[in-house]
């Protein structure tokens, strides 16, 4: 049974720190591919800086064409908003029988967990692989030890799709943090320039 990390962002947009992040872990755990999980826009919430879910999704794909182990999913498109991990979860489980599914997050993502819709039964059937982020806050202690819980020694990356936004609608040149694939899009599209 091939083991999938699940690594869930808006990625608005897909930037090379999510990749190193992404590709540290396929390539230091017992993970066999690691899947972009695009989170779509919340219909609910008016949200202007974020681009259209084919957009970003477009983003994710061209900038891991390349990895053979990192994939785009779309799965969450098709599914009722809002979106929750616990529903995701249930889903591609039932989608997918011959795969076992694991969770990433950052480690301020571990910090909130608790605060999560169901999540014991997340607990219950998925393993998280947690990687460091500078962020305030402890550690609630039931997930310190706790046996599904792996921490993965990644670096820490403090790049932010927000700082990528906000460069390029200043005109700053933020090229080195998206890949070549990326960039053109986004500047064949003239995203994030107003």
């Amino acid at each position: 049974m091939s083991k999938i990390g699940l690594y869930f962002g808006t990625f608005n947009p897909i930037h090379i720190g999510h990749l190193i992040i992404a590709n540290y872990m396929v390539e230091n755990s017992d993970l066999d591919e690691i899947w972009m999980v695009v989170t779509p826009h919340n219909p609910f919430k008016k949200k202007s800086s974020l681009l259209e879910n084919h957009h970003r999704f477009e983003l994710v794909y061209r900038a891991t064409e390349s990895y053979q182990k990192i994939k785009p999913s779309d799965i969450e498109f098709k599914l009722p908003q809002p979106n929750y991990t616990v529903h995701t979860l249930a889903h591609i489980s039932e989608t997918y029988p011959e795969k076992e599914f694991c969770l990433i997050m950052g480690e301020d993502n571990l910090k909130s967990f608790h605060k999560w819709k169901n999540y014991e039964t997340i607990l219950e059937h998925h393993h998280l692989y947690v990687y460091p982020r500078i962020a305030e806050g402890e550690v609630e202690h039931q997930f310190k030890l706790h046996p599904k819980i792996h921490s993965v020694d990644a670096p820490i990356i403090e790049i932010s799709s927000t700082m990528i936004r906000k460069g390029i609608k200043d005109k700053k040149n933020i090229r080195p943090l998206l890949t070549k694939e990326v960039w053109n899009y986004i500047d064949e599209m003239n995203f994030y320039k107003k």
